[in-house]
């Protein structure tokens, strides 16, 4: 195929604005599913913890025909704790499109994505999506994505970027907000106008950049990236240059493009091509697929660092080996380390003893992530509470800062400023806008926010939105006191009855019902005051000749409250841990 009827772009924007909508609709209108096909809502989030949670977690690609135009499209994640597939896949593509809410304006992720956009030198274009939504307001959103452009040093020739309007549910773009489109054909025009063909010769010696690794059970590691130069064919000998600059000889065994949603294979590919490439052994992310007689790397970008910590353990609990399959440290620690090799913004290291890893990443969420992948696949393990990742700067000890961005009815400001106080936050920035909301901007220390989520919801009635990102690292601010309560402690190993958990539930909330198997040292609940307690909640009532043993069913039990993953991990102290199986989350102290 000719470089210059080839269009490689991204998607970029904060989390819920819209990416994976526009991808669907694009998808629909260029003819990749036929007209009485049913197609699923979010089509490109096959993962199905991404179903579950209504977010992208990896970056995916596909391709649709415009006419004589291939548009290979890169769909990405909003959430922070991605960013790593954004940082990644931008040496893949030639220009984004940048998508902002039309009520919402630019969010901290915005910024983020844009800012990694800009500095790889991308074309944009600016997709105000959303302007059938109540109180949009396209026009000031436009002048608060063009501030946000100077703020971030764009370029001239970016600082033109051309706007779209869209209603990427309804499927439709038009030039003008005012006037409804009939379907997304302005978008195609402006992408094919506006996004640059791709660089690169064909003649050169190849040289292809891994950005991502797939994974498939008949064919092994795939490697997915850009030829920047040169042509690559099907059992073609080839150079994979590792980033330590190892050079290994191999044959390419299959070689695909991406049509639709599918992997379409070929015999041949050229500059400016996203493939896919199967049969070579040990490829990893960063690697570069060359010419074996002129093998020359190509530079990788810079990933940010991870921001915070969390210790895995072997199980080792009472229960340890019930629920799980893999439950030694060797199968756990294969898993962390084949999980590195594809996520390059994670890092496992081995500690001092075996059977202990400590795994780093962007965020709460980033590892949440990968702990529920572990406990779907079968793994049972035991985490501790994260902490962050600190820095000596200068010779100064530094700690991650994020900017906590908080939109919130104006009644709510007062009780969620004071909650945020002595969690070291710094208020940088307050929006009032016409509907009755507030807009709060904060810089917080990465600790502060532990555990921070669940007390914003219930400040502000479950209606306010909260919005996080990394922002830089300052000096270290003290102690934060994040949990003002302790910890309710099984007193003794057994089941959970209706009479110990009545007892038990008039000292703090509990985190179980009745009929659960209990060991001794398990949390069971949270004390409503400072410091642990230790409760007997497999305690019996006694039966006499006066008692009748139907006599438990009086017991009146508070509901229990149910806990996430993240909440567990929010929740835990740093003298406790959790474990995690397939079947349970249960919450310990460390020494039992």
């Amino acid at each position: 195929m000719d470089k210059n009827t080839i269009r490689n772009l991204a998607i970029i924007a904060h989390v819920d604005h819209g990416k994976t909508t526009l991808v669907d609709g694009m998808l629909k209108q260029s003819g990749v599913f036929h007209e009485k096909q049913v197609v699923e809502e979010r089509v490109m989030d096959r993962n199905d913890l991404e179903r579950e949670r209504g977010i992208t977690i990896m970056a995916k690609n596909t391709a649709v025909q415009y006419g004589q135009y291939k548009l290979n499209i890169v769909d990405t994640p909003g959430h922070a704790d991605f960013g790593g597939e954004v940082e990644r896949i931008v040496q893949m593509v030639d220009g984004v499109l940048l998508l902002v809410d039309a009520f919402e304006g630019p969010m901290p992720q915005t910024r983020f994505v844009l800012r990694k956009a800009l500095e790889a030198g991308l074309a944009p274009i600016v997709v105000i999506n959303k302007i059938d939504r109540l109180h949009a307001r396209p026009k000031e959103v436009i002048d608060e994505v063009l501030d946000l452009f100077i703020e971030l040093e764009a370029s001239d020739a970016q600082l033109e970027f051309p706007v779209i309007f869209t209603n990427a549910r309804a499927g439709t773009a038009t030039l003008d907000p005012g006037t409804p489109g009939t379907d997304l054909k302005p978008l195609f025009d402006m992408i094919v106008d506006r996004i640059p063909a791709p660089v690169g010769n064909p003649q050169a010696p190849l040289q292809l950049g891994v950005t991502l690794i797939d994974y498939d059970t008949y064919v092994g590691r795939q490697a997915v990236g850009r030829i920047q130069n040169g042509t690559i064919r099907l059992k073609q000998d080839v150079a994979v240059i590792k980033s330590n600059d190892e050079i290994k000889r191999q044959r390419v065994s299959g070689l695909f493009v991406f049509g639709g949603l599918k992997k379409v294979p070929v015999e041949e590919a050229t500059t400016g091509d996203i493939v896919v490439v199967t049969g070579l052994e040990d490829i990893n992310v960063g690697n570069t697929i060359a010419d074996p007689e002129n093998p020359v790397p190509l530079s990788f970008i810079s990933i940010d660092e991870p921001t915070v910590a969390i210790a895995f353990h072997v199980n080792k609990s009472p229960f340890a080996g019930r629920e799980g399959t893999y439950v030694t440290s060797r199968k756990l620690g294969e898993r962390l380390f084949r999980e590195m090799e594809s996520d390059v913004s994670l890092r496992v290291t081995a500690s001092e003893t075996p059977d202990t890893f400590l795994v780093s990443g962007r965020g709460e969420l980033h590892l949440s992530i990968l702990i529920e992948n572990l406990r779907r696949e079968g793994y049972e393990f035991e985490i501790s509470r994260p902490q962050v990742v600190e820095r000596f700067i200068n010779g100064v000890r530094c700690e991650p800062v994020e900017e906590l961005t908080l939109d919130i009815r104006e009644d709510y400001v007062g009780i969620v400023m004071e909650g945020l106080g002595p969690r070291k936050s710094e208020i940088v920035n307050i929006q009032h806008k016409d509907n009755g909301q507030v807009r709060l901007v904060f810089y917080i220390p990465t600790r502060g926010l532990f555990g921070y989520r669940s007390e914003f919801m219930t400040d502000t009635k479950g209606l306010g939105i909260m919005h996080h990102a990394f922002h830089h690292y300052a000096p270290y601010q003290g102690e934060i006191l994040t949990r003002t309560r302790g910890s309710l402690v099984a007193f003794e190993t057994g089941d959970s009855t209706a009479y110990g958990l009545e007892n038990a539930q008039e000292r703090g909330e509990l985190f179980i019902g009745p009929g659960v198997p209990i060991y001794r040292g398990m949390v069971v609940g949270e004390n409503s005051r400072p410091g642990d307690l230790v409760i007997n909640v497999c305690k019996k009532k006694q039966l006499t000749n006066m008692r009748s043993s139907t006599s438990e069913i009086s017991s009146k039990l508070t509901p229990h409250r149910l806990m996430s993953l993240e909440q567990c991990m929010e929740f835990i102290a740093d003298d406790e841990l959790l474990e995690v199986t397939p079947k349970s989350l249960r919450m310990r102290k460390q020494s039992l």
